[in-house]
């Protein structure tokens, strides 16, 4: 298959989405308190990455939608193991001693921003393959028994399994297992997580329809896979 400058683009913003959020995702946010108490509390805390993570999966949307599953697959690897290298850049950065002026707080600073810890990491992991596949996995099936109608129960239903494995797994590890959430503060940050990349994709209906009609027209493309198919474990094999 030849890749055309669209697909590019897509790949590129994929991949950029994705190695961002994992560098936010170190630090958690508060976006609102709630006017009642939700699992002992009203504040809604959830990682940065929430910003801009959503659109990887609006991203995998398209790139399953058009292309099918066999190269959103590759992609999701490609993206995975884009990351990885960053991860890997980042520890050797870190352990590599400073130059005389970097000083012990300025190396103290990169560590707590960029030392990424083990828990997240192998949170972050685990939940975006996870995750990313079910989205692809769930998409392709919905497609293929719809007949490829209804693009938007695709696009939302596979976000509400996809998203939904990946921000209790990812939670569930990074801030429970390894780090001291209480049962209540993962249980709440994973459900509001979840509902708000519902709702972002959601809103983002409309810009997921322009852009998959655009790029099937561009690409002259318009895939539909079978469910035997659906095997995540290769690489645009």
């Amino acid at each position: 298959m030849k890749f055309s400058g669209s697909f590019i683009i897509v790949l590129a913003l994929f991949i950029t989405v994705l190695i961002t959020s994992n560098i936010i995702a170190v630090k958690p946010i508060q976006l609102l308190n709630l006017p009642f108490v939700f699992l002992g509390s009203a504040a809604v805390v959830l990682p940065a990455s929430i910003i801009i993570f959503p659109v990887s999966y609006i991203v995998g949307d398209v790139l399953t939608e058009v292309y099918g599953f066999r190269i959103a697959r590759g992609v999701i690897w490609l993206g995975f193991g884009a990351n990885l290298l960053v991860v890997v850049a980042l520890w050797l950065t870190g352990i590599i001693p400073g130059a005389p002026f970097w000083s012990p707080e300025e190396q103290g600073s990169y560590g707590r921003i960029l030392g990424q810890v083990p828990g997240i990491l192998l949170a972050s992991f685990v939940a975006y393959l996870v995750g990313e596949f079910a989205n692809s996995t769930v998409l392709a099936l919905l497609k293929y028994k719809m007949g490829g109608r209804y693009l938007w129960v695709r696009t939302i239903g596979s976000t509400v399994v996809g998203q939904g494995l990946d921000s209790f797994i990812f939670i569930s590890i990074a801030f429970g297992v390894f780090g001291d959430w209480s049962g209540a503060q993962v249980l709440s940050a994973a459900i509001f997580q979840w509902i708000t990349k519902i709702l972002y994709e959601a809103a983002a209906t409309p810009i997921t329809y322009a852009v998959v009609g655009y790029m099937k027209r561009k690409e002259q493309m318009d895939v539909t896979d079978v469910p035997r198919s659906l095997n995540p474990l290769g690489v645009f094999a």
